[in-house]
């Protein structure tokens, strides 16, 4: 009855779109009985013992533990209020939980704006104090021979984050075409950029072979046949009482991980003006996510490597596959009438890294963009809006 009671206020509160749906598992009833009592114990246990046994003398680290717990009160507050997400796998309640954090990022964000950018290098000491030091500038275009030797030394560490990254875009966009075109114009990107961002400075051989057509292709062929299998896998759930061995509980238990069903982006740009104007608005928020991250770490000084930006990408990683399923919703359902709580905060999250590389850059990329990049993208631009 309960379960039922869910999908009926569910289906009251998004009756125009079919995406957001419950778990027919009722042997699995009990994960989705509200736990709202058992969290507010365990966090009050958590803030007695902090309260008891942490070092009052210690400024800084109280103020780390009193952050720490503002924002568990946040997200805890937002699991138990905020609404259901168009994902139910692991649980509703992760998804709602990714959502806090998303508005956690926002408002961190938000706050950094208002700094100035010596105060926001300042800032990022607070997460380390090894941070707030200029890093030194590196470019990968130095020597360009196209040897065995030269290719060696530009296989590293981001090398398999190249590959990581467009395996995580392929389960983003779920769309084999538009990955290898975000691909391709990504590199575009950086040849443009490279007079602003030195490590975007790469050889012919390390944009083409390395980028594209090594580490991009295998990332996009492996999460495309993640796509393609999910897509055509038969959805019959079974509940746990249901089944009699060991090894096959464990194996329902563990495909609760696994999504309850999948669906096909099928983007058709031509298909009419509305669908063309939102792949573009969409790819240009995919080339912002991109970038945004590279900008970001230059200003406020923090190494390539460092847990922040490791961190930040793998936020963003979660925020955008409910972003992503919410956007195609509203971009190719004609009775969906309001974006997604989950898509709209990424929108304004990106917008405000942007801002941020706005206001803080401005006086550090003081050389003009070279004639022949402003050229090809007035063309581009052109061509766009001529076939529009």
């Amino acid at each position: 009855r309960r379960a039922q009671a869910a999908v009926a206020h569910r289906r009251r509160e998004h009756p125009a779109s079919p995406m957001y749906h419950e778990s027919s598992d009722p042997t699995l009833e009990f994960v989705y009985h509200p736990r709202t009592l058992s969290v507010l114990v365990a966090l009050l246990a958590g803030f007695l013992y902090v309260a008891l046994y942490v070092d009052p003398s210690n400024d800084m680290l109280n103020t780390k533990w009193g952050l720490l717990a503002l924002c568990s009160v946040f997200v805890v507050v937002s699991v138990i209020l905020f609404r259901d997400g168009p994902f139910i796998r692991p649980h509703p309640a992760f998804w709602r939980g990714v959502l806090a954090l998303n508005v956690l990022y926002e408002m961190f964000l938000v706050f950094l704006l208002f700094q100035s950018k010596s105060t926001g290098r300042q800032i990022m000491t607070f997460f380390d104090p090894a941070l707030g030091r200029m890093l030194p500038e590196r470019s990968y275009g130095d020597n360009c021979a196209l040897t065995v030797q030269n290719v060696r030394d530009g296989i590293d560490i981001f090398v398999l984050a190249h590959s990581l990254g467009w395996f995580g875009k392929a389960l983003i966009i779920r769309n084999h075409t538009m990955c290898w075109i975000m691909s391709i114009v990504f590199e575009l990107l950086e040849y443009s950029l490279a007079h602003q961002l030195p490590n975007f400075n790469e050889c012919w051989w390390d944009h083409w072979i390395l980028d594209v057509f090594t580490c991009n292709w295998l990332g996009i062929y492996v999460g495309m046949k993640f796509c393609e299998h999910y897509n055509m896998k038969t959805y019959t759930w079974h509940g746990i009482r249901e089944i009699r061995t060991i090894k096959g509980k464990l194996t329902r238990a563990g495909a609760q991980f696994t999504p309850y069903s999948w669906t096909a982006y099928r983007w058709a740009p031509t298909r009419r003006f509305k669908n063309f104007v939102g792949i573009i608005f969409f790819a240009v928020l995919i080339m912002l996510a991109e970038l945004n991250v590279f900008y970001l770490k230059s200003l406020l000084w923090v190494p390539p490597e460092h847990l922040l930006v490791t961190a930040r990408l793998a936020l963003l990683f979660l925020f955008s596959l409910p972003s992503a399923r919410e956007y195609y919703e509203y971009y190719s359902n004609s009775r969906c009438k309001r974006m997604g709580a989950h898509c709209w905060m990424l929108i304004v999250t990106l917008v405000t890294e942007l801002l941020i590389i706005v206001k803080f850059g401005r006086g550090e990329f003081t050389e003009p963009f070279p004639r022949a990049v402003v050229v090809f993208w007035s063309l581009v631009a052109a061509a766009i809006v001529g076939f529009s």
